[in-house]
């Protein structure tokens, strides 16, 4: 087993990487009290079995796959659930599943009763890798990607790489976008397992080097006041691809691929992850509307007045803030 350790003081927590870790959840974290485990349609049933098995007062509730998960409804009848099983402070929720159930049942955890316990249980490549640590939990608003969240850290992070020979390979794909990310703005010699290794026979390789990527970053800056920008490259286009989709065509590590392309200027270094893009078979582009992109990009949360703040590639492994004028970011869309 690998166990990494996110320090942020009294927010501190563990991540635990280890195959078959669901079938002894109980071992790492404490579920003799009511758990309410949120999943959705599209995550084995046997896996929510497994950890309802070591309750002693185990609720399940599952809500449909997709971003539109991620609603005020949802999010109401979540709660309604809580108090309907008369949940206390001493009891908490389990995240099973990819981002969007983190996002969600995380801001679930974060709001009910002003905060209860979260433990997140990520089965998905994107969730393993980048979402299920570091605390931001969110839903979306009119089609606004987590607009409406909270900073809240998990109690604990279980990661069971088993769980991702379920994925069909898209979603599979899709996660190791984040990887990517991670690597190019942050880790050189992560990008060259990409380039040169297999991204199924060395996905824990891949994991763990992901995972430390953000551990450094969130541990340095955990309610994003500077540092923590860095991992919102690619989001920025990103995000407005994936909303003028209706959060719905395009996956997310699949516009977020698509983003990080407008902000390598290096020739070079945008071939070789072009490169990579070919080996994963991720997207590079796809049409759209630029005056409907720019507008989802205006109500961007880094948005501030008539400029935004960017992530750009100086190399591979190194990356920089920069705020630009919307003006500007609108002609990159052309």
């Amino acid at each position: 087993m690998k166990k990494l350790h996110m320090d942020l003081k009294e927010n501190s927590y563990d991540i635990r990487i280890e195959r078959g870790i669901l079938h002894k959840a109980g071992t790492y974290v404490d579920l003799n009290r009511k758990v309410m485990i949120i999943t959705d349609d599209m995550v084995p049933k046997a896996y929510a079995d497994t950890i309802l098995t070591q309750c002693k007062e185990g609720y399940l509730s599952v809500v449909k796959h997709g971003e539109e998960a991620k609603s005020m409804h949802t999010y109401e009848k979540l709660l309604c659930e809580l108090l309907e099983h008369r949940f206390t402070r001493k009891d908490c929720v389990i995240a099973l599943g990819g981002g969007v159930i983190g996002d969600l049942s995380g801001f679930v955890a974060a709001s009910y009763m002003r905060g209860i316990d979260f433990i997140n249980i990520p089965t998905t490549t994107l969730s393993q890798i980048d979402s299920s640590i570091g605390g931001k939990v969110a839903i979306n608003l009119q089609e606004v990607k987590n607009i409406v969240g909270a900073f809240y850290q998990p109690k604990a992070v279980l990661i069971d790489p088993d769980t991702l020979s379920t994925l069909p390979k898209r979603h599979y794909i899709n996660g190791l976008a984040e990887a990517l990310k991670a690597a190019l703005i942050y880790d050189a010699s992560l990008f060259e397992v990409f380039e040169q290794k297999d991204i199924y026979d060395d996905i824990e390789l891949i994991l763990e080097k992901s995972l430390l990527v953000k551990k450094d970053v969130v541990e340095k800056d955990e309610k994003e006041h500077d540092l923590r920008k860095i991992l919102n490259f690619g989001h920025t286009i990103g995000h407005a691809i994936e909303s003028y989709y209706h959060l719905e065509d395009y996956l997310h590590g699949e516009c977020v691929a698509m983003g990080m392309l407008y902000f390598i200027k290096d020739e070079d270094i945008k071939n070789r992850v072009l490169s990579v893009y070919e080996k994963l078979q991720l997207p590079t582009s796809v049409p759209y509307d630029t005056e409907k992109v720019y507008s989802y990009l205006c109500r961007d949360k880094k948005a501030e007045g008539d400029s935004i703040t960017v992530v750009e590639i100086t190399q591979i492994g190194k990356a920089e803030l920069r705020k630009l004028p919307m003006k500007h970011i609108k002609e990159l869309l052309l």
